[in-house]
C-alpha cells in the first residue's frame, strides 16, 4: 500500500502504485501517474499528465510537470515521462511538451538531476544522465546517454548533446556536442574526447585509440567538415564509436556542430 502523509494532497485521478511514499505537503494532480516505488520526499509539486517510473525519489521543492515557460504554450494537452530509478534533487524545475515540439518531454532511466536544475519543454532526455546544480536545458534540446553537465551550464533551444559527453561547468552551449566529447567556455568549444569517461565505462583501449584518430582527422584544417567525415567514414567503418560521432554529425540539426577553436 502507498504512504500518504495526512498533509498530503492527492487528487482524484491520479494513480499511485503499490509502495509509493507521499511526504508532507507534497501535492499530486488527477492526471498524474506514480509508478511502484515512487517517493516524494516533502513539499513536491507534481501537475499535468505526468508519469513518473518506479523507484524515482524526488527531493523537496521539486516543480514537475506544471505548464512551461513558453509564450506559444496555450494549454494544450501535453505530457511529461519521467523513466524509472531517477533522482530528482530539490528545486527542480521539468516541464511538459507543447504542441511546437510533439507534445512530449521526456526522461530516461537512472538520470541524477542535482539541485536547482532546469529541463525545458520538449526536451529529450536519455539514460543515466547527470545534470549538476543549476544546469539549464532550453526547449527542444536531446541529450544522450551518459552525458554530464557541469553545474550553472546553459544549453541553447535545440541544440544535441551525444551520449557519453561532458559540458563543462558555467559553461554555455549554443551548438551540438557531438558523442564522446567534452566542451567548455562562457561559448563552449569543443576541447576534445571525454576520455575520462570513456576510460570511467570501461571501452577497450584500442576502440580510444582509434577515437582519437578520427577526431584529429574531423577537426584537422583541410578540406571541409563534410568532405572530412566522409574521410573518417571509409576509414573507420568498422569502429562503432567512430560511426556514432560520423553519424551524428550526418543526422544534423537546427545547429551547427561544437567545433575546436
Amino acid at each position: 500500500m502507498a504512504k500518504i502523509h495526512p498533509s498530503a494532497i492527492v487528487e482524484d485521478g491520479a494513480v499511485v502504485g503499490a509502495d509509493v511514499s507521499i511526504g508532507p505537503f507534497c501535492v499530486v494532480g488527477p492526471e498524474v501517474v506514480l509508478g511502484d516505488g515512487v517517493e516524494l520526499v516533502s513539499h513536491v509539486s507534481v501537475a499535468g499528465k505526468t508519469e513518473i517510473g518506479p523507484k524515482t525519489k524526488i527531493y523537496p521543492f521539486a516543480s514537475i510537470g506544471h505548464p512551461p515557460q513558453d509564450l506559444k504554450y496555450h494549454g494544450e494537452a501535453s505530457r511529461l515521462t519521467i523513466g524509472a530509478g531517477n533522482t530528482i534533487r530539490e528545486h527542480v524545475t521539468i516541464h511538459p511538451g507543447t504542441e511546437g515540439g510533439g507534445l512530449l518531454t521526456s526522461i530516461g532511466d537512472r538520470c541524477l538531476i542535482m539541485v536547482g536544475a532546469h529541463i525545458a519543454h520538449d526536451c529529450h532526455v536519455g539514460n543515466e544522465v547527470i545534470l549538476v546544480n543549476n544546469a539549464t536545458l532550453a526547449g527542444h534540446v536531446t541529450v544522450g546517454d551518459h552525458a554530464i553537465l557541469g553545474g550553472l551550464s546553459a544549453v541553447h533551444q535545440w541544440v544535441r548533446i551525444g551520449p557519453h559527453s561532458f559540458l563543462g561547468g558555467l559553461s554555455g552551449l549554443e551548438n551540438d556536442l557531438i558523442p564522446y566529447g567534452s566542451a567548455i567556455g562562457d561559448r563552449a568549444r569543443l576541447g576534445g574526447l571525454n576520455i575520462v569517461g570513456l576510460k570511467r565505462r570501461a571501452f577497450e583501449r584500442e576502440s580510444i585509440h582509434k577515437l582519437r584518430a578520427a577526431y584529429r582527422m574531423l577537426f584537422s584544417e583541410e578540406g571541409t567538415l563534410l568532405e572530412r567525415v566522409e574521410d573518417v567514414a571509409t576509414m573507420f567503418a568498422d569502429e562503432p564509436l567512430v560511426m556514432d560521432v560520423v553519424s551524428f554529425i550526418r543526422e544534423g540539426g537546427d545547429r551547427r556542430v561544437c567545433m575546436p577553436r
